[in-house]
């Protein structure tokens, strides 16, 4: 009986979770050839997918919950979905390369999505980019509301000006990564103090920085570079957005459930030398952590012991190891120093060798996860290609071998024939020899009997 009912409540979950998948499907749209032409009246978050794409049948379950939240949130957002190998040249107008690939498109413009692909990081893209390009923080309850939930916050402070023309401009690049706000003078916290208006001011690490224009350079290049907190927990795709700032990224490489001194030393070093010494480093460089060494040797394609130190120049795929083990803050420091006047030896890069490298590095990655996950279909993928091209070498030689072999026994049967055609039979040769004899002695003869006839 209690099986019975274990059984009864499983059959009825699954049923209960085949209805959420199947009704939000259903709030997803699936879009066609007229989508072009009637797209333009609404906002849209759409996913172009390919049928065999593995990575897009992984997306489909937390596209149809997006689908639900956007209608359960009354968002202005719809949410579709098109088979971009169906309708490829439309999915080309878009600029689609790629499957999946997640854009929001607000009239004429597309903006692409880069980020994890979780409901809830989808969800807050779709937000950000569909709502106003700068919102307005009116009172300084908003501004405190506002701060606890997002921990950067870029806000222009001040009237109209050439700079707020260029904070617009900036805010339509960069509103894919982060939100923009403006706000008046008196609705910031009392502890800011800005040196002139109008101003640009990041909010993040507990405190406040102003954008200056001779320091800084670009406001684009400036927002880029400070829109990530100053310590960071590292992973693959936090490397990947890292890559547009230019800065070269210090991580301690740890194991985050192993609480030992070194681990937690390393990992102390790096948060203090990122909050003491921002102002030395900050437009060069970017801290943080990464819990195991699995996804870093793959990077480096070396075999990095933990816990250590890695600086890494996104850019150009270099990287810095200490030449001497990091003890404190200021080893720390002197390392960093040592990378910004060229005395620290770079490792990697991108030329032709690191290339090569990479290429035969992945090849046998690959060939070692496929053996690792399932031996046998290892065995029949890389086996049965090497057995079929084994096969056809043997064959190839074989034949030339064979062939070699018959050539010669024909040339040296030609041969033979060919001196037998010069010489002739041994019979033929003393018959010869015989003619000859014969002749010449007629000829001695005939000789005799002249001189005979002389004498008489």
């Amino acid at each position: 009986m209690a099986a019975a009912g274990v059984r009864r409540r499983c059959l009825l979950w699954a049923a209960v979770v085949a209805h959420v998948v199947v009704s939000g499907a259903g709030f997803v749209e699936d879009l066609d050839e007229s989508f072009k032409e009637n797209r333009k009246d609404d906002i849209w978050l759409v996913d172009f997918y390919a049928p065999w794409c593995g990575h897009c049948k992984k997306l489909e379950p937390v596209w149809n919950e997006v689908g639900i939240e956007m209608k359960n949130m009354g968002s202005p957002v719809k949410v579709g979905k098109m088979d971009a190998t169906s309708f490829s040249s439309i999915a080309s107008e878009f600029g689609v390369r790629g499957y999946p690939t997640i854009k929001l498109l607000k009239g004429d413009l597309a903006y692409n999505y880069r980020g994890p692909r979780t409901k809830d990081d989808i969800i807050e893209f779709a937000n950000r980019v569909a709502g106003p390009l700068i919102r307005p923080l009116p009172s300084q309850h908003m501004f405190e509301h506002v701060q606890k939930r997002h921990r950067v916050l870029f806000v222009y402070v001040g009237g109209e000006s050439p700079l707020k023309e260029k904070y617009i401009e900036v805010a339509s690049e960069l509103i894919v990564y982060t939100y923009f706000f403006s706000a008046s003078e008196d609705v910031l916290p009392e502890y800011v103090t800005l040196p002139e208006l109008p101003a640009v001011v990041v909010f993040k690490d507990g405190t406040y920085f102003v954008y200056d224009e001779y320091e800084d350079g670009d406001l684009s290049s400036w927002i880029n570079r400070e829109r990530f907190q100053g310590y960071l927990n590292v992973d693959g795709f936090t490397l990947y957005e890292l890559g547009d700032t230019g800065k070269l990224v210090a991580i301690a490489v740890i194991d985050d459930k192993n609480s030992s001194v070194e681990h937690t030393r390393l990992k102390s070093i790096i948060q203090e030398v990122a909050r003491d010494y921002r102002d030395h480093f900050h437009r060069d460089f970017q801290f943080g952590h990464m819990d195991g060494n699995d996804y870093i040797n793959s990077l480096l394609m070396d075999d990095l012991t933990i816990p250590t130190i890695v600086v890494l120049n996104t850019s150009n795929q270099q990287y810095f190891l200490p030449d001497r083990h990091i003890e404190n803050t200021e080893d720390m420091v002197q390392f960093i120093n040592n990378i910004l006047d060229g005395t620290a030896e770079a490792q990697g890069g991108d030329g032709l060798l690191q290339r090569i490298k990479r290429i035969i590095y992945d090849a046998k990655s690959t060939v070692v996860s496929v053996f690792k996950s399932s031996p046998l279909l290892g065995c029949f993928l890389f086996g049965l290609p090497l057995g079929v091209i084994s096969i056809m070498c043997y064959g190839i030689c074989t034949a030339d071998t064979d062939g070699g072999v018959d050539e010669h026994e024909a040339a040296k049967k030609e041969n033979g024939d060919r001196e037998l055609t010069d010489e002739g039979s041994e019979e033929e040769q003393e018959e010869e020899k015989n003619g000859k004899y014969t002749e010449l002695s007629d000829g001695e003869l005939k000789q005799k009997d002249i001189m005979e006839k002389k004498k008489d």
